[in-house]
């Protein structure tokens, strides 16, 4: 058991028979009253954000939860197949957990968090930032990187994106998968 004072972004807690990750959190000390803390929590299961209130102090079960490095190989019927690179087992996980499936490609390396106690797979978790080459966009105009003006490009994994008007085909630039925007060209 602990307490309201060991909250922190990315925590699993249980609440409500369910594994939680806490999004967000804020302590408030009112002038008048006790002091509580709002947060928002995403159910692991489901994906869904909800917002809930706790008393400071107030007693939580922390859930135990492992990050695994696993390596994406391919999608099929199934789902998304991944392989533990440590121990070389293989599991199938549903599109609706990872998060930013679009910027995955073959090969990839990403982090499952993986419940300790039921050994169940609970969500995937891109690297921060992706290197991908662009497959298709409209040509641009050479010099023009003054004005902040962007265009669309289809990256190899058929995601889309918004780039500036001087990226062209063929070019690997860098995608914040946290966001899903373009961050830089890789040279």
């Amino acid at each position: 058991m602990a307490t309201t004072a060991e909250f922190r972004n990315g925590l699993c807690i249980e609440f409500n028979g369910d594994l939680y990750k806490l999004v967000e959190f804020q302590h408030v000390k009112p002038g008048k009253g006790p002091a509580f803390v709002r947060t928002k929590l995403k159910n692991l299961k489901t994906g869904k954000v909800i917002p809930n209130t706790f008393d400071a102090g107030a007693r939580i079960e922390i859930a135990r939860v492992e990050r695994r490095p696993y390596q994406f190989l391919y999608k099929d019927d199934n789902g998304y197949n991944f392989m533990n690179t440590e121990n070389f087992e293989q599991i199938s996980i549903n599109e609706d957990m990872i998060d930013n499936y679009q910027f995955m490609k073959e090969g990839q390396g990403v982090e499952i968090m993986v419940h300790a106690d039921t050994e169940t797979p609970l969500t995937c978790e891109l690297p921060a930032f992706v290197e991908l080459e662009i497959t298709y966009t409209e040509p641009g105009f050479r010099g023009d990187t003054a004005s902040n003006t962007l265009k669309k490009a289809t990256l190899e994994t058929g995601a889309i994106v918004q780039v500036p008007l001087f990226i062209d085909e063929g070019t690997k630039i860098r995608i914040d998968t946290r966001t899903g925007t373009y961050f830089e060209r890789v040279k």
